[in-house]
C-alpha cells in the first residue's frame, strides 16, 4: 500500500499544524494503519483519525472504509462538505497551546502509572471525564498519578508525539481533591519528562473549558491556534 506522507500544505509545515498525521508517520508509527491518505490509531490506543486538510472523493471513500457503516470521527477544521449519505453531527471549538515556556519540575511524590493501573485509570477517567481514554492509551507515553490513601485521585500524561513535541493530556483530578494544586504538580512533572528528552510540551483544550485554559496560561502556556473539530458520521450500511 502506498501511504501519502505529505502533511499539510507547503505553507503549513509546522508539526503541530497536523499532530495526528505527524505522530502516526513518526513516533507512533507502530499504532498506525492507513487506507490511502487516511491514517488512524489502533482504536484500543486512541480514536484519532489523520487526514489531509481537504478531503477529495477518494478520501471520503477511504474514510468510510476506516470507520465502517455508521462510524463517526472528528475532522480538523470546519467547512468540510461530505458526500451524500454522510452526516455532520457537530462542530466543537478547541485551542492548541504551546508549552515552550512551561515551568517544569520533577515530582518524586507522583507514581509512574503502568498497564497494571489501567482499570483504576479508566475508573478515574469515567469520574472526571477529561476526554477519551482507551485501554491502551497508556502506551502512547509516560503517565503519572497521585494516590491518596491508596486511591488514584489524579493523573496526567503524554499523548501525541509530533517531531520535537509531546502533548500533555488526560489531566484530571477527582472533584473532592481539586483546588489543592495537584493538576499544576502533574503538568509540571510530565513537562519535566518531556524536556528531559529535548522535546517541547503542548496541549489541547476544548474552547469552552475556560477554567483549564486559565490554569494553563498561569503555568506558561501560550495560545498557538484556535481550531474547530467537525464531527462526521459515515453512511449506514445499505
Amino acid at each position: 500500500m502506498t501511504i501519502d506522507t505529505t502533511v499539510g500544505s507547503q505553507t503549513s509545515l509546522h508539526p503541530l499544524d497536523d499532530p495526528v498525521r505527524t505522530s502516526l508517520l513518526g513516533a507512533h508509527r507502530r499504532f498506525a494503519s492507513w487506507v490511502g491518505r487516511i491514517g488512524r490509531y489502533d482504536p484500543q490506543v486512541a480514536r484519532f483519525i489523520g487526514h489531509p486538510p481537504v478531503l477529495d472523493e477518494r478520501d471520503w471513500a477511504d474514510l468510510a472504509t476506516v470507520l465502517g457503516p455508521g462510524g463517526s470521527t472528528g475532522l480538523r477544521g470546519h467547512g468540510h462538505v461530505p458526500p451524500l449519505g454522510w452526516t455532520v453531527l457537530d462542530e466543537v471549538g478547541s485551542v492548541q497551546m504551546d508549552g515552550t515556556a512551561l515551568d517544569v519540575a520533577p515530582d518524586s511524590g507522583l507514581d509512574v502509572l503502568t498497564a497494571a493501573d489501567v482499570p483504576e485509570i479508566l475508573e478515574l477517567i469515567a469520574r472526571t471525564r477529561p476526554g477519551p481514554y482507551a485501554p491502551r492509551t497508556i502506551e502512547m507515553g509516560s503517565y503519572l498519578g497521585l494516590r491518596i490513601d491508596g486511591r488514584l485521585v489524579a493523573m496526567a500524561g503524554e499523548r501525541m508525539h509530533p517531531p520535537g513535541w509531546t502533548e500533555i493530556s488526560a489531566v484530571c483530578t477527582d472533584a473532592e481533591f481539586r483546588g489543592r494544586g495537584i493538576a499544576t504538580r502533574l503538568i509540571r512533572a510530565v513537562g519535566a519528562g518531556i524536556r528531559a528528552r529535548g522535546e517541547l510540551p503542548f496541549l489541547h483544550a476544548v474552547a469552552h473549558n475556560t477554567t483549564a485554559i486559565h490554569l494553563y496560561h498561569t503555568l506558561g502556556f501560550t495560545l498557538r491556534q484556535r481550531s474547530v473539530l467537525t464531527i462526521v458520521q459515515a453512511p449506514e450500511a445499505p
